[in-house]
């Protein structure tokens, strides 16, 4: 529990990510399969998890992770 509450921002990027990556996949994705990520829901989710848990990490400023005994 308490690594679930020392990265949370994090994993909430990674659940955003992934349903974010999966509705671009849904709605724009494309249908020939020549587009690498994005003709393939699993490409696309797991880029979408990345970017979202990169993207919300940069909110997590915690003090462990800043180095407050600095």
């Amino acid at each position: 529990m308490k690594f679930v509450l020392r990265y949370k921002f994090t994993i909430i990027g990674f659940v955003f990510g992934a349903l974010a990556g999966y509705l671009y996949y849904f709605f724009v994705g494309c249908t020939k399969g020549t587009c690498s990520i994005t003709s393939d829901p699993i490409y696309s989710t797991v880029y979408g998890v990345l970017l979202g848990g990169l993207l919300f990490n940069i909110f997590d400023n915690s003090e462990e992770k800043l180095g407050a005994d600095q």
